[in-house]
């Protein structure tokens, strides 16, 4: 503890000669490093996704914020913050967005759970399915894992077949077992079910194809995310939908994080194709737990009361139909069918693709930073000197930007963000690639001030 301790002063005194040279703001993280030190001791990690831990971040940075409004949040410390994660990219409208806490603050004034369906099941599922064309029936659940996790089974069901092929590029489709079973974090998951899951490359057709040669009839469905970092080439969703057509397989799109963030319809509409089944979740709710499974009739009824094959138990949650949940998600909906939202996403995202790119080019770091995805659904990536991704380097980038108030694990805006949220962001940016700069001709560890952070899918701490 002692240890600890006195390193963290070190951090600080390192901070406060830094803040004196360059300007920079002295940030206190006293209560979050209290908090830390009592958070392992009760929750393993530290915290309930791992994607949030602290092996995750720079050691200054905040641990744990207290609240958000708009695009800003606030440390228990009481720093403020640009914020560029934006909920794990669930808030996209901002944080604590009047109309639609309003909106689920009416509904918990009459009742959040019920013994019985709530008549704004019907509500959700109406609006929702209006948006995403194709889509004829609706199951909610709470996140996204949910949502694929039913799509996984009533494909098996509905092709009598066990084999799932996954797209080896999108880095997380579910917490169950036939996804984690392939991953680095396979401890606890049995070897069949392992072998049960097959992988393919985006925008490789022949990669999909070898699969189905090479287990003909057995695979039950394909499943990837529309679009990731690179848009599809060469009509590649659709050749693979037509592969699925071709060999008996359903073909499912994980919407998850590409809806409503790239097209009202979906990244599906973006691309004028219809899967047979798709998932949507984060910015569904704004922030609120929910998220939904969609499809066709024939596939999803499997799971309801109207026919006579075998049952599948398809999302059956104590609160997946949570209705102040539900509430939040139908002004959701509204609001992005009313205001311009997904374009004010991408207009500030390309503000900051031009901001960043004119300071990668002055820096000197064109073969080192920079930024991929839609305007929209940006992510940065960082490169060491030998021009290979490097949490290192990642590491001091997010040290950097924290210093110059920018909490931004990645590049997610949301419709709050503003004119003046963007201009300081790209001026911080600019900042800390001088940093960077610098330390790919000194080396990283002169400038970092504790150990890099780690990629979350690895076998041992």
């Amino acid at each position: 503890m002692k240890i600890q301790f006195l390193f963290f002063c070190d951090c600080f005194k390192y901070l406060n000669i830094l803040s004196k040279k360059e300007g920079i703001r002295t940030m206190n993280y006293e209560k979050s490093k209290a908090l830390q030190q009592i958070s392992h001791r009760l929750i393993p990690g530290g915290c309930h996704t791992y994607a949030k831990g602290d092996d995750q971040y720079p050691e200054l940075s905040p641990a744990f914020l207290l609240k958000g409004k708009g695009s800003h949040v606030w440390d228990v410390d009481g720093n403020e913050y640009i914020e560029y994660g934006m909920g794990g990219r669930a808030v996209t409208l901002g944080h604590a967005y009047e109309p639609v806490v309003e909106a689920a603050y009416r509904q918990m004034l009459i009742g959040s759970a019920f013994n019985r369906p709530s008549p704004i099941e019907i509500e959700c599922a109406e609006k929702l399915l209006s948006l995403i064309e194709g889509a004829e029936m609706v199951k909610f659940g709470k996140n996204g894992s949910d949502a694929n996790d039913g799509a996984i089974k009533l494909a098996r069901a509905y092709t009598g077949r066990n084999r799932v092929a996954i797209c080896e590029d999108h880095p997380f489709f579910s917490v169950a077992d036939w996804f984690i079973g392939i991953t680095a974090m396979a401890a606890g998951i049995p070897e069949v079910i392992r072998n049960l899951t097959v992988k393919f490359h985006y925008n490789d057709t022949q990669s999909v194809q070898a699969l189905f040669d090479q287990y003909p009839g057995d695979i039950a469905c394909v499943i990837l995310e529309p679009e990731k970092y690179d848009p599809p080439e060469n009509g590649f969703l659709h050749k693979v939908q037509r592969m699925c057509q071709e060999n008996g397989a359903l073909f499912i799109l994980d919407e998850i994080i590409t809806g409503f963030r790239l097209h009202l319809g979906g990244a599906q509409k973006l691309y004028e194709i219809v899967p047979d089944l798709s998932s949507f979740g984060k910015a569904l709710g704004n922030g609120f737990s929910v998220s939904a499974l969609v499809g066709k009739k024939e596939i999803m009824e499997l799971g309801g009361l109207h026919h006579r094959k075998e049952r599948v138990f398809l999302l059956s949650l104590t609160h997946g139909a949570e209705c102040h949940a539900l509430a939040a998600a139908i002004e959701t909906m509204k609001i992005y069918e009313r205001e311009p939202v997904i374009e004010h996403l991408y207009r500030q995202g390309r503000r900051l693709i031009e901001g960043i790119n004119q300071s990668v080019e002055a820096n000197q770091l064109k073969d080192y930073f920079g930024v991929i995805g839609k305007p929209s659904n940006l992510v940065f990536y960082t490169l060491g000197q030998d021009m290979k991704p490097s949490q290192s380097y990642r590491t001091l980038f997010l040290q950097e930007t924290i210093k110059h108030g920018l909490l931004m694990p990645s590049l997610i805006v949301s419709y709050s963000h503003t004119d003046e949220d963007i201009e300081k962001t790209i001026e911080g940016i600019n900042k800390a690639l001088k940093v960077y700069r610098k330390a790919l001709d000194d080396g990283a560890d002169r400038y970092l001030v504790g150990p890099p952070s780690k990629i979350v899918m690895r076998t041992y701490n």
